[in-house]
C-alpha cells in the first residue's frame, strides 16, 4: 500500500501532536504515531493514554490501511528533508515502512495498528465554542499557578467552571492562586471539571492567530478540544477541587499601585541576593515609597531598592517568595498593577489596572514569615 504527501505539511502536523508522546511510555507502542488512510484522508494519532491528539491531512492514496510508525525517527527524518512529495510504501504483512524522497530511501520497522489504544470519544457531553485568543489568554493566566505535587492531584490542573453567562478558570499550588473569569463565554451546565496541566500546555502551543474558534466538549470523565484540523481528547482529573473562594481574603484596606515593569525589574535584581532556598524578599511600604529588600545570611549578600508608588493604608512590612511574585507579575500585561493587603500574615491580592471589559483577573500570593 502506498500514499504520497508533502514532507513539510506532514512534518508540521506531526510536530504539532508529537509533544503528547512520553519519553518512556508505559505501553511501548505509544512511542509510535498511528497512521490511518481512508480514501484520500490521512489521520495521524499520538497518545500517552491520558491524552490523545489527532491531525488530518489530504494525501494521494488508492487504498485504505493503518500502521503504527516510530515517532522519533519519523519526525527527525521529515524535519531534515527539504519540501518535496514523499512516498510511503507500507508492507501490511511485515509492517515495514519505506519512505522515498527525491534523492533517498529510508526504511523503518512499524507495528500492527490494532495494538494502538482506541481513541476515547466524548459522548453525552456539553459543548461550547470559545475564541482561540480568549482561551489562550485564560490558559496563560492560570497555568502558572498549577502544582506538580503528586500527592495533591487536584492541583495538577486548571479548574474550569462554565455557567450560563460566564467561564471561570482557577489554578492553585497552595502558595498562589489565579482566578480568571470571562463574561463573554457561557454554556448552561453545572458541571465544573479539572483539566491536566500537560493537556493545556499542549493545547496552548497549538493556539495561534490562525485559529478563530475552539470547540470544547466535556462530560464526567473526558474533555475534547477541536481546532482546525487538529483535535485532542484528555481524561479529566477525577478529584474534588479545593474551596478556593474561602482562601481569598476580604476587607483589604491597604492598597498599593505601582508600575508593573519597574516593580518586576526591581524584583529580578533584588532576588539575586535572596536565599537560594527560600527566595525570600521583604516589601516595606510607607507613604509613597516601596522598599524592596533581600538578604542571604549564608553568603553575607544583601540588596535593597526604593521605588515610587501610590499607597493607601497603614505602614506595612510583608515577605514573599520572589520567584512566585515574579512569575505572577510576568503573567500580566497591564502597565500598572494594584496589590491589596489586609496584614503581614494574610495573602496579598494582585489586580491588573488595565484589562478587557469582559474579563476579571485576580492573582493571590501567600506571604512568608519574615525573620
Amino acid at each position: 500500500m502506498k500514499f504520497i504527501v508533502s514532507s513539510s505539511a506532514l512534518s508540521k502536523q506531526l510536530a504539532a501532536i508529537g509533544g503528547v508522546i512520553a519519553n518512556n511510555p508505559v505501553v511501548p507502542i505509544l512511542e509510535n504515531f498511528l497512521f490511518e488512510i481512508n480514501g484520500k484522508q490521512l489521520t495521524v494519532t499520538a497518545s500517552d493514554l491520558q491524552t490523545s491528539m489527532t491531525t488530518e491531512l489530504v494525501v494521494e492514496a488508492q487504498e485504505s490501511a493503518s500502521i503504527a510508525i516510530p515517532a522519533r525517527i519519523l519526525l527527525e527524518t521529515l524535519k531534515n528533508l527539504p519540501e518535496q512529495p514523499v512516498t510511503f510504501s507500507i508492507n501490511e504483512g511485515t509492517y515495514s515502512v519505506e519512505i522515498s524522497s527525491d534523492n533517498g530511501r529510508y526504511r523503518l520497522a512499524g507495528e500492527n495498528a490494532t495494538d494502538f489504544p482506541q481513541l476515547r470519544l466524548v459522548q453525552k457531553g456539553v459543548s461550547v465554542d470559545m475564541d482561540a485568543k480568549v482561551l489562550k489568554k485564560a490558559i496563560n493566566q492560570a497555568i502558572v499557578a498549577t502544582s506538580n505535587d503528586e500527592l495533591r492531584p487536584a492541583m495538577n490542573g486548571v479548574y474550569m467552571d462554565f455557567s450560563e453567562d460566564s467561564a471561570t478558570f482557577v489554578a492553585t499550588d497552595g502558595h498562589r492562586l489565579v482566578r480568571y473569569i470571562r463574561s463573554d463565554v457561557g454554556v448552561a451546565t453545572q458541571q465544573p471539571f479539572i483539566v491536566p496541566r500537560k493537556t493545556l500546555t499542549l493545547l496552548n502551543a497549538l493556539l495561534s492567530h490562525e485559529h478563530q474558534t475552539v470547540n470544547i466538549a466535556f462530560n464526567d470523565s473526558n474533555v475534547y478540544f477541536k481546532l482546525a484540523n487538529i483535535s485532542m481528547v484528555s481524561r479529566l482529573i477525577d478529584e474534588r477541587y479545593p474551596d478556593y473562594e474561602n482562601v481569598i481574603p476580604a476587607n483589604n484596606t491597604n492598597k498599593l499601585t505601582i508600575d508593573r515593569i519597574s516593580f518586576l525589574s526591581s524584583l529580578k535584581r533584588i532576588s539575586i541576593y535572596s536565599n537560594r532556598t527560600t527566595h525570600q524578599i521583604k516589601l516595606s511600604i510607607a507613604g509613597s515609597e516601596l522598599h524592596v529588600f533581600a538578604e542571604d545570611f549564608d553568603f553575607s549578600n544583601e540588596a535593597n531598592e526604593r521605588l515610587t508608588c501610590e499607597y493607601e493604608g497603614d505602614d506595612l512590612e510583608i515577605g514573599f517568595n520572589a520567584k512566585f511574585l515574579i512569575e505572577m507579575l510576568h503573567s500580566l500585561s497591564s502597565e500598572e498593577v494594584e496589590m491589596h493587603f489586609s496584614g503581614p500574615s494574610k495573602a496579598g491580592l494582585i489586580f491588573p489596572k488595565e484589562k478587557d471589559a469582559d474579563e476579571d483577573i485576580l492573582l493571590l500570593i501567600m506571604p512568608v514569615i519574615l525573620k
